[in-house]
């Protein structure tokens, strides 16, 4: 059996949300006020987690990531990190986190067996910084990209959402890949947002950042890029890193999709902006076995959609960041 869906795509890649707590309200992600955690009691254990991966990664789960919420905040992190590098099967396990927690973590993640991390950094402008995500330190963060360059965790890649509040931020953020090896992404805003009702405008379009980018470099070099991976890469002239173009909604790369999410309380969750999905948790608790996990799991990704709803009309409602992976 493998994870194959009604359009012939193969899912190779989970990103497993172990919370949905996060410590930051960043202004693309969360309203400001208002949050209504999950019940720690609802949230999968670790066993549960370790489970169901090893299904999953029989069935062909290559790639799998650690998202939130916050995943830093899940308590012992790292000895999840240890269950999950030992499954067979896996062969890239990484993290997304804010980095606020980061830097006297990192060298525990890796050496539980975590190989790289992502982290969200959409200012080097303290202040700015501090007004988008609500409250966060930036010489934290940049502490704990240091940790992780220290730590061997490569490589090492950065997201920033492009807002009409960080146009000013996008060169000197992408000038990082000239002294680093590190991967700067530009994310375009996904309307999920606005579907929880506290919508943000998108900030300047991927192609005119790209033409500021060139013009102040002199250019900017295509990179080969895996089919499915999100972001379209490039290098500047001379840089030790790349530049990535992540554009979900203006231009979606659903066809390539081999992408599941897995929620903290075991919602899959087969497309980030669909609500079907599956509730393992019960089948968890009913005593199925693992070959019955199995064939619940082929069943519901025949399910997966073509695409995403934020080019199709209204947009899917109820479906929180923090509580499905990003």
């Amino acid at each position: 059996m493998r994870l194959t869906d009604s359009f012939g795509r193969v899912m190779t890649s989970l990103r497993l949300s172990v919370t949905d707590r996060c410590d930051l309200r960043c202004v693309y992600c969360m309203p400001a006020q208002g949050v209504e955690w999950l019940p720690r009691r609802d949230l999968l254990s670790f066993e549960e987690m370790e489970r169901l991966v090893r299904v999953l990664a029989g069935l062909g789960l290559r790639r799998l990531r650690l998202t939130g919420g916050e995943p830093l905040l899940r308590r012992d992190l790292p000895a999840l990190v240890e269950r999950l590098a030992r499954v067979p099967g896996i062969e890239d396990l990484s993290l997304t986190t804010n980095g606020t927690r980061l830097a006297p973590l990192a060298g525990a993640l890796k050496d539980a067996g975590l190989h790289r991390v992502t982290v969200s950094l959409d200012s080097l402008d303290a202040g700015r910084f501090k007004a988008i995500t609500r409250g966060a330190d930036l010489g934290a963060v940049l502490a704990g990209l240091r940790a992780a360059e220290q730590a061997g965790l490569a490589p090492i890649k950065i997201n920033c959402v492009v807002l009409p509040e960080n146009e000013e931020d996008l060169l000197p953020l992408a000038a990082l890949s000239m002294e680093h090896r590190w991967e700067i992404r530009f994310i375009e805003v996904m309307p999920v947002s606005s579907a929880l009702g506290h919508g943000v405008k998108p900030g300047l379009p991927m192609e005119q950042l790209k033409s500021r980018l060139a013009g102040r470099w002199g250019g900017l070099e295509p990179v080969p890029t895996d089919a499915h991976a999100p972001a379209r890469r490039f290098r500047l002239p001379r840089s030790l890193g790349k530049l990535g173009f992540i554009s979900s909604v203006s231009e979606p790369f659903c066809g390539a999709c081999d992408r599941l999410r897995l929620g903290p309380t075991g919602r899959l969750q087969l497309c980030m902006a669909h609500p079907d999905g599956l509730d393992l948790r019960p089948l968890l608790k009913s005593g199925l076995d693992d070959q019955g996990l199995a064939e619940a799991l082929v069943a519901a990704v025949l399910r997966k959609p073509s695409g995403h709803a934020f080019y199709r009309g209204p947009q899917p409602q109820g479906l929180a960041m923090s509580r499905i992976g990003g």
